[in-house]
């Protein structure tokens, strides 16, 4: 009898510190915890981990300026170095929190290991469709629709501007299929506009090297190149920052954001900013689904594509260069595109046989 009693004492303490059944962790107050893993660029990157982290913010009600429960209900883990992603998953599965997210294709590997050994545990993986275990989300994202608007928008601009023969650039950060969808989608939005545009491109190979961005947007901005479009991650900010540089210069060129609207990390003074407009991929519209779909003990290992049409990607608007007549083209193209009239190419190996498309690019689709 005292070692049933004793069972029973202990079952009830084991309840009492915030574990159910399958080694989840509840908060305090009953809300799901969560745990988002990123590289080292973390949640200050002002793009991709910067839109996961503002969904999970959204999620719980919080925001930017006042993270209320970070550190007990939320947090953000970074991985210095890439021996870090299988350590820091298996740290945060430990713990036992209801949702583990990853951002990136770069923790693919990590994480297919990991979630096999952890059946019971649920994991979202954003820009992934390959994990294929039962107890992970993959959230993927329409990334060449958003990026043809981007295109469409940086080539009306030219028109507008009276621009004669502009040249675009491309850069993009690790090389991969889902990098292709941005460089691919770009390209097409440029071409629906004018179909003889010339353009270069160049891959940084990291996610964090803003300097090699920047070097590069300042040779192609010296050699005419009027809008440059970067999906690197932090990489990508030095492409802002020389677009900002030249236009405070009185220079008429153009950086074109990523992932997040970047318009504010463009200005360069009270009210000018040297970001035309951003490719917005709403990251955070995956978090809050994972996590909605944990609330609701709906949860399970399925590939989700936020394409146009779920709002998963789109375009900003802050920037007052992008004049009313075109958003008005563009909200026309972005009709087209979900309704099926414009179909836009995802990958390499289908976009170079459109007429015209650049034969020599850098993508690349695996």
């Amino acid at each position: 009898m005292k070692k049933i009693i004793s069972v029973l004492i202990l079952c009830g303490l084991v309840a009492a510190s915030g574990f159910a059944v399958g080694g989840q962790q509840a908060g305090a107050d009953g809300e799901i915890t969560v745990r988002l893993l990123t590289d080292a660029t973390g949640i200050d990157d002002r793009s991709f981990n910067a839109a996961a982290w503002r969904g999970i913010l959204e999620f719980y009600g919080d925001t930017w300026a006042n993270q209320a429960r970070r550190g007990r209900i939320y947090e953000v883990i970074t991985a210095q170095t890439a021996d870090m992603y299988v350590p820091n998953l298996r740290t945060a599965t430990d713990e036992g929190h209801d949702l583990i997210v990853t951002t990136g294709f770069t923790w693919a590997d990590a994480l297919g290991t990991v979630a096999a050994q952890n059946p019971r545990q649920n994991y979202l993986i954003v820009d992934v469709d390959w994990v294929g275990q039962p107890n992970v989300m993959q959230a993927t994202f329409a990334e060449h629709e958003g990026s043809f608007l981007v295109g469409v928008a940086a080539a009306l601009k030219a028109q507008e501007d009276g621009i004669v023969n502009p040249r675009f650039g491309f850069i993009g950060g690790v090389p991969g299929a889902v990098i292709t969808k941005f460089h691919v989608g770009f390209i097409q939005g440029v071409m629906s506009v004018l179909p003889n545009a010339q353009f270069v491109d160049y891959y940084t190979n990291d996610w964090g090297a803003p300097a090699l961005a920047m070097t590069q947007a300042r040779n192609w901005y010296d050699s005419g190149v009027y809008a440059i479009f970067s999906a690197a991650g932090g990489s990508g900010n030095g492409t802002i920052a020389q677009a900002r540089e030249y236009r405070q210069a009185g220079r008429n060129v153009w950086a074109i954001g990523v992932d997040s609207d970047q318009h504010d990390e463009g200005l360069y003074n009270a009210t000018d900013s040297a970001v035309l407009t951003s490719m917005l991929k709403r990251v955070e519209s995956a978090l809050i689904y994972a996590l909605t779909a944990v609330q609701n003990n709906n949860f399970s290992g399925r590939v989700i594509e936020f394409d146009l049409a779920m709002d998963g990607v789109g375009y900003s608007t802050t920037n007052p260069a992008m004049t009313p007549s075109i958003v008005s083209r563009l909200e026309e193209y972005r009709r087209q595109i979900i309704s099926g009239q414009i179909t836009v190419r995802p990958t390499y190996a289908q976009a170079r046989s459109l007429p015209g498309f650049p034969q020599n690019l850098l993508a690349r689709d695996d």
